[in-house]
């Protein structure tokens, strides 16, 4: 499907991708970036602002990308693009998004899955990688793609509803970060799988959450270990590793490990599965994802509903100015 959508010849021309997007719209840019940025042979960029970047002009691919079609942090810039000569595309349900495109022979990837858009990860993150494939962009990602369905049939089994706590890695991770402040980091391509965990944790799970990135962290967060002393037993570290990150960064979360033990810190590493960077991205966001129903179960919340987004939504909606 993806790889049968037509763009026209003049959009393989560009120097730079930008995805306009929030939320759950915006993640499967996040994580394509973090994917490609080794091998992607210009910047791929996820905006998320109401104004037009400066630097976008003739050479720019903008791809908007908004499941209901309706945020406006996604109309914004993509409406002020209209009045440029980039490259513009749109991946949508439909709603403004696609009335704008539509109307003026923008291409559209439409696509037709009622749920919240976090849960519509597949239809961001999997036409962007076909895209930027067709565009000569990046290599052909059919094969890991193929492997990665594999590997998360393979947790499904192993990570599903029907696997009992004492089976399922998920429900027992769940269960530690009950009470507890879940605080997720990441490397390189897993970067974004931690920001992807960060919110799930807060939209299914209701909970606080908060991710970071090595080796940033190692420069400033491993000092903040020490006060307030109480939350140090209040506190869940997970660390998503990938066996495919350079030695420097390995090395990097095994200190970092001996700094929470020094610190009574409560941590857990999980490392991603299969053989390709996809593979690796997608089983960890799985087992997230799974982890945050099971916390949403033990909260005694139904994970659906954003009760808090669907309230501050109401309340711009009443205040039209720019």
């Amino acid at each position: 499907m993806v790889m049968d959508f037509d763009m026209p010849p003049d959009y393989s021309r560009v120097n730079k991708v930008v995805i306009f997007g929030v939320g759950g719209s915006a993640i499967g840019g996040d994580l394509v970036s973090s994917l490609t940025v080794s091998e992607a042979k210009i910047p791929i960029i996820i905006y998320r602002g109401y104004n037009l970047p400066a630097f976008i002009d003739a050479q720019t691919l903008v791809i908007a990308s908004s499941c209901s079609g309706m945020t406006e942090e996604t109309l914004s810039p993509f409406r002020k693009t209209l009045e440029t000569e980039s490259k513009k595309l749109a991946i949508t349900t439909g709603g403004k998004l696609k009335e704008m495109a539509e109307a003026r022979n923008i291409p559209v990837f439409s696509f037709d899955y009622r749920a919240q858009p976090r849960a519509a990860l597949a239809f961001s993150l999997l036409p962007i990688l076909g895209f930027l494939s067709k565009l000569g962009c990046i290599s052909d990602k059919s094969a890991e793609v193929a492997e990665a369905v594999e590997v998360l049939q393979k947790m499904v089994r192993e990570a599903g509803e029907g696997v009992s706590v004492s089976n399922n890695p998920a429900k027992q991770l769940a269960e530690k970060l009950y009470g507890r402040l879940a605080v997720v980091y990441g490397a390189g391509i897993v970067v974004e799988v931690a920001h992807r965990w960060k919110t799930q944790l807060n939209e299914n799970s209701k909970a606080w959450a908060f991710y970071e990135v090595f080796p940033e962290l190692n420069h400033n967060s491993i000092v903040g270990y020490q006060f307030p002393p109480e939350l140090a037993g209040k506190t869940m570290v997970v660390l998503l590793h990938s066996d495919l990150l350079p030695y420097r960064l390995k090395l990097r979360y095994q200190v970092t490990c001996e700094l929470l033990d020094k610190a009574k810190v409560g941590y857990q590493v999980l490392e991603g599965d299969g053989t390709s960077p996809l593979s690796h991205i997608m089983s960890l966001v799985l087992f997230g994802d799974y982890v945050s129903f099971y916390l949403a179960m033990l909260n005694k919340i139904d994970p659906t509903p954003v009760k808090n987004i669907a309230y501050l939504k109401e309340k711009l909606a009443k205040d039209k100015r720019e």
